[in-house]
């Protein structure tokens, strides 16, 4: 298994992050868990900020709350100077709740509720980042009745397909997401928010997906967003403000992913964007850009407990854990591949090939498909790295198994951030129909 971090063997032989053995870690705070090493996340947060310093470009380095969103993140994410993305009301709320500066907030989502553009306004956030005509004429009559002027990004799709997974392909012209650059509905959509009274049409935003491990794809959306930029200037006289090429770096899981340094990612996007505003004589914008998965990625680690095994002769034997897919869909969803180790029997030989199955009642809940793994035996802790990202933020309550804890180490000290859900929590929203009451 890879190391990321201050992730390491200690002296019992033992899987240890930010200081703390995670043997320890799961016989303190109970199985599943999820650990977040704090001071990669940290670094990965100030490696944004650094690859931008001298690039001349005004900038943003919004953190993706989708990928990872308690209030503890978003804690963090202040401390660190980043602005914050949140695509529902309960997102803007745990931000709220943590004390961010709205200032730094920004509303996306491709369906968002009139009760979550209103709560958004009442706290004043930073913009909106709009992603359909519905929402920007609803948004611009709700400002109208406000007496506001609300600013706004229009995401747009511009036909770039990135080389990853269909499911979280965002850029291309068939996409639930954004005004299409193609059809001209991105064009009419900027020409209606610049001549509205009621809105500060700031610029153009996209993503072209996620789990990217090259630049050209960011190069070729930057370009299109410039000619469409061009062509809105000659057109009706707008100048943009701001230019936001969205996130969705790559992080590594295995060893097949080959992920960039941001640095690397920052530096194509700014020679380009420098190279095509120049062409066009457009004074350059504020860059936006919004990483996720990248900044916390692979700094989670979920921690589970083994528990049965069944052995099919010649087959394929099964060792199964205390969690799943309850507590990571993605490799049902999405068929995302995983590593693991053992965690307490790190410096022992790699010497047998088993598949990791979740305890839900869905034969598709496994984790992880023929990992070489020493002997395992019920009770010792397996532990799933490159879980930071949509681990958490997925997780469910199928079977009604309760959610898992989470807490963040660093320097020896764990701290809980997230409490373990309860079975009376599954179970607290239920009410019986008054009828089965009088029954009773």
């Amino acid at each position: 298994m890879y190391l990321h971090g201050t992730s390491r063997i200690n002296e019992q032989g033992n899987l240890e992050i930010g200081g703390c053995d995670t043997t320890e870690l799961a016989a303190t705070y109970g199985t599943p868990l999820y650990v977040y090493d704090e001071a990669l996340i940290r670094s990965k947060c100030r490696a944004y900020v650094e690859a931008f310093r001298d690039t001349g470009f005004a900038f943003q380095v919004a953190y993706a709350s989708k990928a990872f969103c308690t209030m503890a993140m978003c804690k963090l994410v202040e401390e660190e100077g980043l602005s914050l993305d949140v695509v529902s009301g309960g997102e803007l709320l745990t931000a709220l709740q943590a004390g961010f500066p709205t200032e730094r907030i920004h509303f996306h989502g491709n369906n968002k509720s009139r009760e979550e553009i209103v709560m958004a306004l009442d706290a004043k956030i930073g913009c909106f980042v709009v992603d359909n005509f519905i929402e920007l004429f609803e948004l611009d009559e709700i400002a109208r009745e406000r007496g506001e002027q609300v600013s706004v990004l229009l995401r747009v799709t511009p036909g770039v397909e990135a080389h990853t997974h269909e499911y979280i392909s965002t850029g291309q012209v068939d996409s639930k997401f954004g005004f299409d650059v193609q059809t001209g509905q991105a064009l009419e959509a900027i020409r209606y928010a610049h001549e509205s009274q009621n809105l500060h049409l700031l610029g153009v935003h996209s993503h072209i997906g996620s789990q990217i491990f090259e630049v050209e794809g960011f190069v070729i959306a930057a370009k299109r967003l410039i000619d469409l930029l061009d062509e809105a200037k000659h057109a009706f006289g707008f100048v943009s403000t701001v230019l936001n090429v969205g996130g969705g770096f790559g992080i590594r899981y295995t060893d097949s992913d080959t992920p960039l340094e941001a640095a690397e990612y920052i530096k194509a996007i700014t020679t380009a964007v420098r190279e095509e505003m120049s062409k066009r004589n457009i004074p350059l914008p504020e860059l936006w850009i919004e990483p996720g998965r990248s900044i916390v990625g692979d700094a989670g680690t979920t921690l589970y407990r083994i528990g049965s095994q069944k052995n099919i002769p010649g087959v394929r034997k099964y060792v199964a854990v205390d969690g799943g897919m309850t507590d990571n869909l993605r490799p049902a969803l999405y068929q995302a591949v995983y590593e693991a180790a053992i965690a307490n029997k790190m410096n022992e030989t790699e010497n047998e090939v088993v598949s990791i199955a979740g305890k839900c009642c869905e034969s598709g809940d496994m984790l992880i498909w023929d990992v070489k793994l020493p002997q395992a035996s019920a009770g010792d802790i397996l532990a799933v790295p490159s879980t930071g990202a949509y681990g958490y933020a997925m997780s469910n309550n199928y079977n009604r198994i309760p959610r898992p804890a989470v807490v963040f180490v660093k320097d020896g000290e764990a701290e809980l951030v997230v409490k373990r859900e309860t079975y009376a929590d599954v179970v607290s929203h239920d009410l019986l129909p008054k009828r089965a009451q009088l029954q009773r």
